[in-house]
């Protein structure tokens, strides 16, 4: 399996993918994430085996900072490991730099609760660390996680505003920690 920039075609399945694997609330416009990939700010990743096509990785860097904005495994490739191996294969590329996600708030009840539970214990079972943040993006509330290299709300909030730009990072406000909640 490898991680490698999305060529032509591949694009065209990582939007059909993209689409498929997340609600409208959370999506980007994609063709906004491709001007920023021309421009060098975010990177449009497929997970690849054998010419098929197993998922996408859409990442955005910042200093020594990136944000794996998207993650998702085509729904027939699912528990079969391949996430747990994309997300490595995602860390070592980027080994020298603080890497980061955001995930829904698991705690947040109503649909999809069990699905949130899940991916967050997938993400902690494969090495990513709680920071703390919470913070309310695009009005659904999400919680922080690094691979254990510290980042504060003001460097993550710094991130959007330089490569997404203002309007995007306005979308971004930090929730007010409970009490017993990691300090960040």
């Amino acid at each position: 399996m490898e991680i490698r920039p999305a060529n032509p075609k591949e694009l065209r399945q990582m939007k059909k993918l993209y689409l498929q694997a997340f609600p409208k609330s959370e999506r980007k416009p994609f063709r906004l994430m491709r001007k920023k990939a021309r421009e060098g700010v975010m990177e449009l990743l497929v997970i690849h085996e054998k010419k098929k096509l197993l998922g996408l990785a859409i990442t955005v860097r910042y200093k020594d900072m990136v944000l794996l904005d998207y993650f998702a495994v085509e729904t027939g490739h699912r528990g079969k490991k391949i996430g747990s191996c994309a997300l490595e294969l995602l860390k070592q590329r980027y080994k020298d730099c603080r890497f980061m996600l955001e995930i829904e708030l698991p705690e947040t009840e109503g649909p999809g609760q069990d699905l949130r539970i899940r991916r967050k214990q997938f993400y902690l079972r494969n090495g990513m660390k709680e920071t703390g943040i919470k913070v309310c993006l695009f009005l659904v509330p999400m919680e922080l996680l690094t691979d254990g290299k510290a980042v504060s709300f003001e460097e993550y909030y710094a991130l959007y505003e330089h490569t997404i730009g203002p309007a995007f990072a306005r979308k971004v406000e930090r929730l007010a920690a409970k009490k017993g909640d990691a300090e960040s």
